[in-house]
């Protein structure tokens, strides 16, 4: 059923909007001239703006609606557990039904080590739940100096303190104070951006080195854990070269650490699978933290998976104290939990993990045909999840100048040809609803191409380009 269309008044909230709210990751001077676009609805793989103007949505609203947009399913899970019972706390011995089952649920579909779930209300609270459980299983073990965190540079875990320290975006590191006594980052994967001529197997030696290095450095006994998106997204849709994980994974063993997979984007389908670490990067994680495909977007929900090998000490008694001091008001939450039951039962019903793996490669090569355009550096990514990146110059790699924003221009190029990327400095990021087609990635692709030569052409006339 489509959703019903409403009448507004664009300039008002487009005013209403800009004078009092503060958006996410948002260039304030620039959002104080600009404003920003409003959506007001969604149909499946297509949203709709306030003046009804129709976008194919190449981002899924942010790596989130795997399941499309305006499910009358959702919507009636939702209203039918508002109900019967909008909230209750979960906190020490109370919990209701939906928390209950997708617990069971998320440990049927995760790997089999993994039957242990912490919810939460998002990505961020799953990592950063993580984060404190690894110092609460060295706590228990008699291991109080593990307590430092290695990440990536160009990672993203999140936006709290801890997480937002764990994350490792230089770009994101200026204006704000980050818990730099704990978490420390090491070289990211990436082949594109790698030494002239140095092959995958070599990256994998250096990124190992690399690792092993910064863990000599910190010292293994006080090292607690390590965080690694399956293929990083924020940062530049980055993938690994094969094997990369597995011995990521062998040192952080051989050193006692902890390995935390953050499946947040990769997790319920993106890449085909419920759960990537397994299936497609053969790990066995000790935590996974996942959030946005787990309900679709509909709800905010996240989930930290908490291994076996974990869950067998931090349940021991203990003589200070046995309690597991974490969690939120809204863990649990029974319409949060409700929504994903009935999210990951559209998954399974409709196929749509089998989608993504029939056309996730037809995507990959239909974005690669790209790679002829004068800026395109390079086009990588895996299945639905994919980048493009732009360069100045192709031999050399030379960017662009920042003030040239070739990112939101082609993305403002691409709204006008009714498309929705997302423009992240010199790159466009597209990760859209798991439900596409062929013709849909066919106009997806073709009008961002169209944009690209479009902004090209922008940048000539401006003096950017010889």
């Amino acid at each position: 059923m489509a959703p019903s269309k409403r009448t507004h008044d664009t300039r008002l909230l487009w005013k209403l909007d800009r004078d009092h709210a503060i958006h996410p990751h948002s260039d304030l001077p620039t959002f104080e001239e600009e404003g920003c676009l409003i959506m007001a609805r969604g149909e499946a793989a297509y949203v709709y703006d306030t003046e009804d103007r129709k976008y194919l949505d190449g981002i899924a609203g942010l790596w989130c609606v795997n399941i499309g947009h305006g499910r009358e399913e959702i919507a009636q899970v939702m209203a039918d557990q508002a109900r019967e019972l909008g909230y209750f706390s979960s906190f020490v011995d109370i919990s209701n039904p939906p928390h209950a089952a997708l617990a069971k649920k998320i440990v049927e579909i995760a790997p089999p080590h993994l039957n242990h779930v912490h919810f939460s209300s998002g990505g961020s609270d799953a990592n950063e739940a993580i984060a404190r459980t690894m110092h609460h299983y060295f706590h228990r073990l008699g291991k109080p100096s593990k307590r430092l965190f290695i990440a990536r540079i160009h990672a993203y875990h999140g936006t709290t303190f801890l997480t937002a320290s764990l994350s490792g975006k230089p770009e994101e590191k200026g204006a704000f104070h980050f818990a730099d006594e704990w978490v420390h980052h090491v070289d990211f994967p990436g082949l594109y951006r790698a030494p002239e001529g140095m092959s995958p197997e070599e990256h994998l030696d250096q990124l190992g080195v690399r690792l092993e290095e910064k863990i000599h450095e910190l010292g293994p006994e006080n090292v607690a854990g390590f965080f690694a998106e399956p293929i990083m997204g924020a940062g530049g849709v980055l993938a690994a070269p094969d094997g990369y994980h597995r011995r990521m994974k062998e040192i952080c063993d051989a050193h006692d650490i902890l390995y935390a997979s953050d499946e947040v984007v990769t997790g319920f389908g993106r890449l085909g699978h419920f759960f990537a670490s397994g299936p497609v990067f053969d790990i066995e994680p000790d935590f996974i933290a996942a959030a946005k495909g787990l309900t679709s977007g509909y709800f905010p929900l996240g989930a930290s998976l908490i291994s076996d090998k974990v869950h067998d000490v931090i349940k021991r008694p203990a003589a200070d104290s046995s309690y597991y001091s974490h969690g939120w008001t809204y863990t649990g939450h029974p319409i949060g939990c409700a929504v994903a039951l009935e999210n990951i039962r559209i998954l399974e019903d409709e196929r749509i993990l089998e989608n993504v793996r029939e056309l996730g490669p037809y995507f990959e090569e239909k974005l690669a045909t790209l790679r002829d355009l004068r800026l395109v550096g390079d086009t990588r990514g895996s299945h639905f999840m994919n980048c493009v990146e732009y360069v100045a110059n192709k031999e050399t790699k030379a960017l662009l100048p920042a003030e040239a924003n070739i990112a939101r221009r082609i993305a403002a190029h691409g709204q006008k040809r009714g498309i929705i990327v997302r423009p992240v400095a010199h790159l466009n990021i597209l990760s859209p609803p798991l439900t596409l087609d062929r013709s849909q990635i066919d106009f997806l692709v073709d009008a961002l191409g169209e944009s690209a030569e479009a902004a090209t052409a922008d940048l000539a006339a401006e003096g950017y380009l010889d």
